[in-house]
């Protein structure tokens, strides 16, 4: 028989098999599906999507027919008469039901409603692109704090090695005092500067713990849940020349597709404004009963074609397309103004890219000359040649490489996101075979 304590250590065992921990390994393409899938923002663009897709079929409406079913009891004061020399006579009872229907059919409205379909599909279009835009938004702010995440780890792990190379330090220290070559102050200085690290190893913590939070922010999950993000070793695909990135920021941007977008939806809405100058051709019929015991036939079957034209509204459609070209006027100064702005944007990340790049040879090479210089100021000083000084500088040094180092590392990441999203690159699949 179990004694208690093997027995809870099995139940654990078991229940961790069967109800995983949330902090189980996080990989970055799982975060980006949850996060383009589920987030609250997406679901919002997708329902303005939806409401676009529906005005659509609403623009297209008038293209069918309209059918009108009526039903009606007539109760009249006075009898309806008519008079003649001879006297009156009755037309029609004073009281009487009356029913039918009625179908109208549009013919020809000279492009109104065409262009009322094509505003339509060019809205439809920009809430597309809004709900891309949108999915994009809400995966690059993912991708930062997941990095964000990665880079506090490896500053956590920078400190942590610190307080190690100090305590060493320490060690060697009192080797010395005990051997008699140098005073307690050294000691005592040794043990100030490990405080200080370990200081600075508190708040490295923290740190971690926040950016862990703000990922569980983002996938929607209890803050203090805990999150072991996966390391990311390649990185996506990217343009060869800044041009090749203007070009295709030009093309699938979501902004430049929405206002391009817009600016096609406003051109459909002038001519649907202007076609209201013209003539509507339509045909109407249906079918018509009264129970009136006065009339020859109570019910009858009509068919009637006809010419609608509005031949003025006090200025009001020439108002309306005033005011269209206006908005189409601005919409166009507008695109071109964002797509300055988008091919500086791209700049500033392409020259972010190319010196985080450089910062990276230069930060690991700083990294293996404090790693010697580190090596060598510890002989020195076991050897009595060195001082405690020349140590912990050589101890900061190796700190301020290694921060360097890991700091350039993800500020290229990150730098990367940044380049493909400008460019209107889907995130979620351009990560989704980086491993």
């Amino acid at each position: 028989m179990l004694h208690p304590s093997p027995r809870i250590a099995l139940i654990a065992v078991l229940l961790a098999l069967c109800f995983p921990r949330s902090g189980q390994a996080l990989s970055l393409q799982e975060g980006l599906r949850v996060v383009t899938g589920q987030g609250r923002d997406v679901a919002i663009a997708r329902a303005e999507e939806d409401v676009a897709r529906e005005s659509v079929s609403l623009a297209r409406a008038p293209w069918l027919p309209s059918l009108d079913l009526y039903a009606q009891e007539t109760l009249l004061r006075y009898q309806p008469a008519v008079k003649v020399p001879v006297g009156s006579f009755y037309t029609s009872q004073d009281q009487f039901l009356s029913y039918g229907f009625r179908a109208t059919q549009l013919l020809y409205d000279f492009g109104k409603t065409s262009s009322s379909i094509s505003a339509a599909r060019e809205t439809l279009r920009a809430r597309e692109a809004g709900t891309s835009r949108t999915r994009n938004r809400a995966a690059l702010d993912f991708i930062y704090a997941y990095y964000d995440l990665l880079e506090a780890e490896e500053l956590l792990k920078v400190s942590q090695e610190e307080v190690v190379r100090y305590e060493a330090h320490k060690k060697d220290a009192e080797a010395r005092m005990k051997a008699g070559v140098i005073t307690r102050n050294e000691v005592l200085q040794a043990d100030v500067v490990l405080a200080d690290s370990r200081q600075r190893l508190f708040t490295a913590e923290n740190n971690r713990s926040l950016r862990a939070s703000r990922v569980n922010s983002i996938l929607l999950r209890p803050l203090n849940d805990p999150v072991q993000a996966e390391e990311i070793k390649g990185g996506p695909a990217l343009p060869s020349a800044l041009e090749d990135a203007w070009a295709a920021a030009e093309r699938e941007n979501p902004d430049i597709r929405d206002l391009d977008a817009r600016v096609g939806a406003k051109e459909a809405s002038v001519s649907s404004v202007r076609s209201e100058y013209l003539p509507t051709v339509f045909v109407s019929g249906g079918y018509d009963y009264a129970a009136n015991e006065y009339q020859v036939h109570e019910d009858n079957w009509s068919l009637v074609a006809g010419v609608k034209v509005n031949l003025f509204a006090g200025g009001a459609t020439d108002a309306r397309v005033g005011a269209a070209k206006g908005e189409l006027m601005a919409l166009k100064v507008s695109r071109e103004r964002y797509l300055d702005a988008v091919r500086l944007e791209a700049k500033a990340v392409w020259l972010d890219l190319q010196s985080s790049r450089k910062k990276i040879e230069v930060a690991l090479s700083a990294v293996a000359q404090a790693e010697e210089n580190l090596r060598l100021s510890r002989l020195r000083y076991k050897e009595g040649v060195g001082t405690a000084t020349e140590v912990t500088d050589a101890v900061t040094l190796m700190t301020t490489a290694e921060n360097n180092a890991s700091k350039a590392s993800y500020t290229l990441k990150r730098a990367e996101a940044a380049l493909l999203h400008v460019m209107g690159r889907d995130l979620a699949a351009a990560y989704d075979a980086v491993k």
